[in-house]
């Protein structure tokens, strides 16, 4: 089961909670009606039944009630059957007619009858059976009295009654509310099932949504193609319009960092000559915090625009291609000391971020290693836990504590005969940081400078 605050999850919760309400609604609704429709059954069959008694029944010469012919059903001459009818006269002191099944008992009816209206009603049976009756009150001649020529003789009333077990359909109700029972659990699972479904198909494409931005992200695709549903046609627009927005934003802002740059550099390049052509004590001043000026103003600018690219979504540079060029590159400048560079990097490895950000990261470690080393500069790449390590040592005479302290944190040059601005390493951190990374100094196995550059993986 997913998460309560998945989309998923909801639909399914909604979709069950609807589903179980609907089915323990109908389920009721169907038992009820099954009862209802089972006792309907036994009324009408003990009514039937009636109306033959009220046929059998003739008035006698003496004035008391005769049954001709009682009802021919087997079960009103079983003792205790369930089946009994009882005809009781109104008149004080009046013995009930009642059939063979109710042996030496009687029914206590507690509902009336007036007129011809007839009456139902439930009570206890000879045995303790639950009964359902009808009783109906019938007026007959008192031919006792019309013999004597009485004009004033009134007829006698009678109450017919007949009753039933109701167990039997007690039985069928409960026999019915088990298969109904299964039935409706069984269609529970199935509508389950298509609830899954519908929400596993209906939910596809977001899904798809989410593999597609994860290619943009980790640079294998550049918009969200691909041919969405109605529903989520505008959010792909949404989503392509806003990285066409950002790609345009920084093409902007890389655009006005360089601008910024060659504005800053051709005023420092004119300070630099005009200081050079004149020998001196302000000459030499004006060289130097002119040559700070460009280091400073060359680290913010790379800062700038290493900012701007890591804001950039879904780009990658693939690993193996910007070292193999870097370590070419370089070992034509350092091979007239004897340095080699041994950079063997399997394919497939990828950082998430600008070629020439990668460029900057590795070359600034490279060349830097490649000043240093005696006579080979080593570089790996592993990738651990999605991020790639990025590591190149030297057999140079490698830095402590103290001057890794100084070179990392304070910034410090510590050998102003070694050609550079001397801020290459904290450029390295520093554009490391703006893509999440990290860099690490410590002693190479070579017994020079080892430098660990960890980075995000596409």
């Amino acid at each position: 089961m997913r998460k309560p605050s998945s989309l998923a999850f909801r639909l399914i919760v909604a979709a069950a909670l609807v589903s179980v309400a609907g089915l323990v609604a109908g389920g009721l609704l169907l038992s009820n009606v099954f009862r209802e429709s089972v006792e309907r059954q036994l009324d009408d069959r003990l009514i039937a039944d009636m109306e033959n008694l009220i046929a059998a029944a003739e008035p006698a010469p003496n004035g008391a009630l005769m049954m001709m012919n009682a009802i021919a059903d087997q079960r009103y001459d079983t003792a205790f059957s369930g089946w009994y009818w009882q005809v009781t006269p109104d008149e004080a002191g009046g013995e009930p007619l009642t059939s063979r099944s109710l042996w030496d008992k009687r029914l206590e009816t507690a509902a009336t009858a007036t007129g011809g209206g007839l009456a139902r009603g439930y009570t206890s049976g000879p045995q303790g059976q639950e009964l359902r009756y009808v009783v109906r009150r019938i007026s007959f001649p008192d031919m006792a009295a019309l013999s004597s020529g009485r004009q004033d003789a009134r007829p006698k009333t009678y109450l017919f009654a007949l009753a039933a077990d109701r167990a039997k359909g007690e039985a069928e109700a409960q026999n019915f509310d088990t298969t109904l029972l299964w039935s409706l659990g069984a269609l529970g699972l199935f509508l389950t099932i298509a609830t899954l479904l519908q929400v596993r198909v209906g939910l596809r494409p977001l899904a798809k949504v989410q593999e597609r931005l994860q290619a943009i992200r980790t640079g294998k695709a550049q918009r969200l193609e691909g041919s969405w549903p109605r529903e989520i046609a505008p959010l792909a627009d949404e989503v392509n319009q806003l990285l066409a927005h950002n790609a345009e934003v920084v093409q902007r802002a890389r655009t006005h960092v360089g601008n910024l740059a060659h504005g800053l550099k051709t005023p420092l390049s004119v300070l630099t000559n005009e200081a050079a052509l004149v020998k001196g004590a302000l000459s030499d001043t004006v060289m130097k915090q002119a040559a700070v000026m460009r280091r400073q103003v060359d680290h913010y600018l790379t800062r700038a625009r290493a900012a701007a690219s890591a804001e950039v979504i879904g780009v990658r540079t693939d690993v193996a291609p910007v070292i193999g060029e870097l370590a070419r590159t370089l070992e034509k400048i350092y091979g007239n000391k004897g340095v080699e560079y041994e950079a063997e990097i399997a394919p497939g490895f990828a950082f998430r971020g600008e070629r020439q950000d990668f460029e900057e990261l590795a070359g600034n470690l490279m060349d830097n290693a490649g000043k240093w080393a005696a006579t080979l500069v080593k570089v790996s790449v592993t990738e651990l836990d999605g991020r790639i390590i990025l590591t190149v040592e030297d057999d140079g005479p490698g830095l402590n504590e103290a001057e890794l302290v100084r070179v990392l944190e304070k910034r410090e040059r510590l050998d102003e005969k070694v050609p550079g601005s001397g801020l290459g390493l904290g450029i390295v951190r520093d554009i490391a940081d703006l893509y999440g990374g990290r860099l690490e100094l410590g002693r190479a196995s070579l017994g020079g400078l080892k430098a660990d550059l960890n980075l995000p993986s596409a």
